[in-house]
């Protein structure tokens, strides 16, 4: 039976971008297992841009503590249990926290079919914050139909990567933006998108000028400025903007940089909307069936940058913000 717990916890809050010196590598013995409690091993833990907002001590999501395990989603099984529902070898998923063994109540898991792929897919593609956020925030709030045009930021990222997908089989002609030639050639070559656009090399601008001269229809954004005002400068009539995220803005949170061509969504009769998956509770598991199907079937693929063992946690975090993933970033526990 494992006795310990190795754990990543936060040691200073970061003022600007997180760096290795706000985390700590802790390794702590594991007591008797509590009534009603389980205990679960972690095989990955996500990791998102999501949680650079938790870090800071306030703010709309739920905050890390100084001294405290690194929220984070995870995936794993059951190795030790008081309750008979929850027997060991079950899969689940769950907020595990950044760490080797989660000491958990069953409200804080949700059981996953381990029949469908690797764990790692309840992370990816079958997870609520980004396969679930990708489908409410295409398909309920983007709404594209055959023939118009969708754009989407941060594309070679995880939501971008599905959302981009989710268009495509609704019909819709896909541009990505997304940093660097690796990621653009990505995105057409094995994601099937139509077109895409290298922001670090390219004039966005002036190239959604060149693949969209009809406009934009649909832009789901998960950038924020200067994209998103680029895109706005090209928007069709009576399109739709999703704000998804603004990853740009994470390391500042509280200025935040606005739109400065927001008049261009009363000039085309456009919309904008923000939206979070949990909002929309009774959408989650028919997002659930319909991503596992396509799943199943080979319609849909989510890639995978996995950095091996727990310590190498802030490693991975600091080098989401850096651009260093493709699809999913994850953490493998062992």
């Amino acid at each position: 039976m494992v006795n310990v717990n190795t754990r990543i916890v936060l040691v200073r809050r970061p003022t600007g971008p997180a760096t290795p010196e706000c985390f700590a590598v802790e390794t702590t013995p594991l007591g008797e297992l509590e009534h009603g409690r389980i205990r679960v091993a972690v095989e990955y833990v996500s990791v998102d841009a999501g949680t650079r907002t938790m870090l800071r001590g306030e703010g709309f999501h739920q905050q890390v503590g100084l001294g405290d395990v690194v929220l984070a989603s995870g995936v794993g099984r059951v190795i030790e249990t008081t309750l008979g529902a929850w027997p060991v070898g079950q899969a689940v998923r769950g907020r595990l926290g950044a760490q080797t063994i989660a000491t958990v109540q069953p409200a804080q898991l949700t059981r996953v079919d381990d029949t469908v792929g690797p764990l790692s897919l309840h992370l990816g593609a079958l997870s609520g914050t980004t396969g679930v956020t990708a489908w409410v925030g295409v398909r309920h709030i983007g709404r594209p139909v055959a023939g118009e045009t969708f754009v989407v930021s941060a594309a070679a990222g995880a939501v971008g990567s599905m959302a981009g997908q989710i268009a495509k089989i609704d019909g819709a002609r896909v541009i990505g933006i997304a940093g660097g030639p690796t990621k653009t050639v990505h995105l057409v070559d094995e994601l099937g998108f139509d077109a895409a656009i290298d922001y670090k090399h390219d004039d966005v601008r002036a190239r959604l000028r060149e693949l969209c001269p009809d406009g934009v229809h649909v832009f789901f954004d998960n950038v924020g400025v200067p994209i998103l005002d680029d895109v706005l400068d090209n928007l069709a009539m009576r399109a739709r903007v999703v704000i998804c995220g603004a990853v740009s803005q994470y390391d500042d949170i509280d200025h935040v940089t606005g739109p400065s061509l927001y008049l261009r969504l009363a000039e085309r009769q456009a919309t904008m909307a923000g939206f979070a998956y949990m909002h929309t509770p009774e959408l989650i598991d028919p997002a659930i069936a319909e991503l596992t199907q396509w799943v199943r079937d080979g319609v849909i693929t989510l890639p995978e940058t996995v950095h091996e063992g727990i310590e190498r946690y802030p490693d991975a975090l600091i080098s989401l913000f850096a651009g260093g993933n493709t699809g999913k970033m994850l953490v493998k526990v062992s």
